[in-house]
């Protein structure tokens, strides 16, 4: 009776409410909320929409979002959302990468500052790895010390040539010339 008596078309008028409660609801909710909590929003739906028609003896029995079609803007900005969050995520996993092998490094670093032979044995296997590739060119240090031997040079001299030894007689004298 109320249903015909309150109200002209029941039908027409329940869903025009639900039309317009659809909405509200929906403008109100976060996007990533419509998508992730539709149970929630069903029933909030469902309570607004019982309790509107409640007065004209219509009982909502049962609301179920099901399809929403978003504006292509909006499709365009949740698709930059999305690579934002992708490119955050992988900053995040590089930066802890590399807070992981600062950690180990530090690590080993100590573990060598024990044993000085360690950074000779790691030297030379970097030069190993080096040269295992073809047409390779390596420039390494070498200490002075270890060059003046080749090239007659006095390493306290800062690279000036050492002056030739005078020569000796078989007595041991100088041999002028």
């Amino acid at each position: 009776m109320r249903a015909v008596l309150e109200v002209e078309d029941f039908m027409f008028a329940t869903y025009q409410l639900s039309q317009t409660t659809l909405r509200s609801i929906v403008g109100q909710a976060e996007l990533d909320d419509l998508l992730a909590e539709r149970d929630k929003i069903n029933q909030r739906l469902q309570e607004v929409i019982d309790q509107q028609t409640d007065p004209w003896g219509v009982k909502v029995a049962m609301v179920e979002v099901k399809h929403v079609d978003l504006p292509e803007h909006m499709k365009r900005v949740m698709a930059k959302q999305a690579e934002s969050e992708r490119e955050r995520r992988a900053k995040v996993i590089h930066a802890e990468g590399e807070q992981q092998a600062a950690s180990r490094l530090k690590e080993a670093a100590a573990m060598i500052e024990n044993h000085p032979m360690a950074m000779q044995m790691r030297f030379l296997q970097t030069l190993v790895d080096l040269g295992a590739e073809n047409n390779t060119t390596i420039v390494f240090p070498v200490p002075m010390e270890f060059a003046s031997t080749f090239f007659g040079r006095d390493a306290q001299s800062n690279g000036k040539p050492k002056p030739p030894a005078p020569r000796r007689s078989p007595a041991g004298e100088p041999v002028r010339s």
